[in-house]
């Protein structure tokens, strides 16, 4: 995918540089100062082109969901799993299995709105803040080093599926440090593609460096990233208030969610 990580071959020799230096660091579920992390300087950027109302709303997620009865994503390969799953978005929480890697999986096993928010979104569905939910989400587990071959080998791919499915906007949300870039390179794939795009985020830093074309930034925790498990009304905040930027945003922009202090006076309150 063109421009998904700009200076690809230059990327390419800083990671091949990382993979000699420490052998087992993909092995690992985290990551140390010393990995490089993509760095673009613009982003790609498609107005919506319908109001969020009309719109059919793709979710993809990268917690490494996985249907249960069928083979797990590989976290143990050192670049990364490079697969992804197209999942029909009406399955029951209990028959999908994570495969977690680089995030504590705690939250989505107790419940999965707060990575995978097919409950939330199908709510704003019946209440019209959304046209539709799409039939299918797609699921990766974004626990991926080698970002280069992901780009260039998964995303085309991935963006192929959602054009199939006539997909007109696309949520995507990261669970571990790392799924924030490989996310981000996702959704800059898509934006190409002519599909408005929004990540969710609560790691700054990846976000500013890797530049999706919009992202919903807040003071919230890996592995939970959609809103706090058992807290519906955290999540649909959260969700609410990050799509309804889609149309709005006109240039590519990291805005920061109000979330953060209306939930604090929540709590405050002993409301939940």
């Amino acid at each position: 995918m063109t421009d998904v990580i700009e200076q690809m071959e230059q990327w390419r020799r800083h990671y091949d540089a990382w993979s000699r230096e420490r052998p087992a660091a993909g092995t690992k579920d985290d990551l140390d100062d010393s990995y490089p992390f993509v760095r673009n300087r613009n982003a790609p950027f498609t107005p919506a082109r319908r109001a969020l109302p009309m719109l059919n709303l793709a979710l993809i997620s990268s917690a490494g969901g996985y249907l249960d009865g069928t083979e797990p994503f590989d976290t143990q390969s050192p670049g990364g799993d490079l697969n992804f799953r197209e999942i029909p978005t009406e399955i029951e929480a209990e028959d999908l299995r994570f495969a977690a890697r680089g995030y504590d999986p705690a939250a989505v096993h107790e419940d999965i709105n707060a990575e995978v928010p097919l409950e939330r979104l199908f709510e704003f569905e019946s209440n019209g803040i959304i046209g539709q939910l799409n039939e299918v989400f797609w699921s990766f587990c974004g626990f991926i080093p080698d970002a280069a071959t992901f780009a260039e080998r998964t995303l085309a791919r991935l963006v192929e599926r959602l054009q199939r499915y006539e997909v007109q906007a696309a949520l995507l949300i990261p669970a571990s440090r790392l799924c924030h870039q490989s996310v981000s390179l996702a959704a800059r794939a898509i934006e190409q593609t002519g599909i408005s795009t929004m990540t969710l985020a609560v790691q700054k830093d990846v976000i500013e460096n890797v530049r999706p074309p919009r992202a919903a930034l807040y003071e919230g925790e890996l592995g939970k990233v959609a809103g706090k498990p058992n807290w519906p009304e955290h999540q649909r905040r959260i969700l609410d208030e990050a799509l309804r930027l889609i149309e709005p945003i006109d240039q590519p922009e990291i805005r920061r969610l109000v979330v953060q202090l209306e939930t604090e006076v929540e709590t405050s309150r002993g409301e939940r």
